[in-house]
């Protein structure tokens, strides 16, 4: 595998690999990923995630990863990653760290909790989150993002908000934010223009971006013309790219002699947009099989063929929104 190179990250000043490593799938016991019974098995104990996240960044780092996705909301994530910073020191400086803050994990480490997580996107959310963040991360915590920021929130018109990440923007924390459901690209347009004093404090906007959902492809395209770096999640659809019924990405994978995984992920790294592609991954074997999309280029006809398998924004986030937490 060629090696994995370091680009700006927009004009944020941060540099970050093609390839991220998000850890929402083992920062906690419960999540909405296809295919975890499979994946972790029935321990899920703190110590044995624990374990699974440590060697989950070990894998990234041999591979050439350094940028690592993190959230408050996240069950332990961010403890975890925290400890297995402190402990590789010679890895460590070169890992480029972003979390977020408006949502709280509320499961208690419960696989039938009745709720997972709550959403707050106030400026006492912001503040109270950012300080845990900072505690367990120290100066390794270079992003920061309003975690799925959305026009019912009222996040993007709260002047106290705008005006404490305008602050910490100047202070030189990297300031961007995340966006989920099917008004994605509306959000991020309405973002491009948010002003403090005639400045836009977000440098960065991370967004579900995959061959079911690439409805928000054209506003990414604006926020990466106007210098934003583009994180791209949920490359694999929660993992729905991977069951059976997707002709076009089998068709083309076979094509290529590539698996499904990496294919998928190759489509969001062709998007000439996208400066990260998450990958999610639960095990390393996964993971290895995620980062060889560097090595599975896929061309304009191939695009042309995969973008048959997109749906309605509407009914791929109602979807979603089905998938059970296990």
């Amino acid at each position: 595998m060629p090696p994995v190179t370091l680009r700006p990250f927009g004009s944020t000043g941060l540099d970050v690999t093609p390839i991220g490593l998000g850890l929402a799938a083992v920062g906690r016991p419960a999540y909405i990923n296809v295919g975890r019974e499979r994946d972790l098995g029935q321990d899920r104990s703190p110590g044995a995630m624990e374990a699974r996240t440590h060697a989950l960044l070990d894998e990234a780092v041999a591979l050439g990863l350094r940028y690592v996705d993190v959230a408050r909301s996240y069950g332990r994530a961010e403890e975890f990653l925290a400890s297995w910073l402190t402990g590789r020191n010679d890895d460590a400086p070169h890992v480029t760290v972003g979390s977020k803050w408006g949502y709280r994990y509320v499961g208690e480490w419960r696989m039938d909790a009745p709720v997972h997580e709550v959403k707050e996107h106030s400026l006492e959310m912001l503040r109270s989150q950012l300080a845990e963040s900072r505690r367990l991360l120290g100066t390794w915590l270079r992003l920061y993002q309003i975690h799925s920021a959305t026009f019912e929130s009222g996040v993007l018109e709260n002047p106290d908000v705008l005006r404490e990440l305008a602050r910490l923007c100047e202070e030189g924390l990297a300031i961007g934010l995340t966006v989920s459901g099917p008004n994605q690209a509306a959000v991020v347009r309405a973002a491009l223009g948010v002003r403090v004093d005639g400045v836009n404090p977000f440098g960065s906007v991370q967004a579900t971006w995959n061959l079911l959902e690439p409805s928000a492809g054209p506003a990414l395209a604006e926020a990466h013309d106007a210098g934003w770096g583009v994180i791209v999640k949920e490359a694999l659809a929660n993992g729905r790219l991977l069951l059976p019924g997707h002709a076009a990405l089998q068709r083309v994978a076979a094509r290529h002699d590539a698996s499904l995984d990496a294919l998928a992920m190759a489509a969001a790294l062709a998007q000439p947009w996208a400066d990260v592609v998450l990958s999610g991954a639960a095990t390393a074997d996964q993971l290895a099989s995620n980062v060889a999309a560097l090595e599975a280029p896929v061309s304009a006809e191939d695009l042309d063929d995969l973008a048959s398998l997109a749906e309605p924004a509407g009914d791929y986030w109602a979807e979603r929104s089905a998938l059970a937490w296990a």
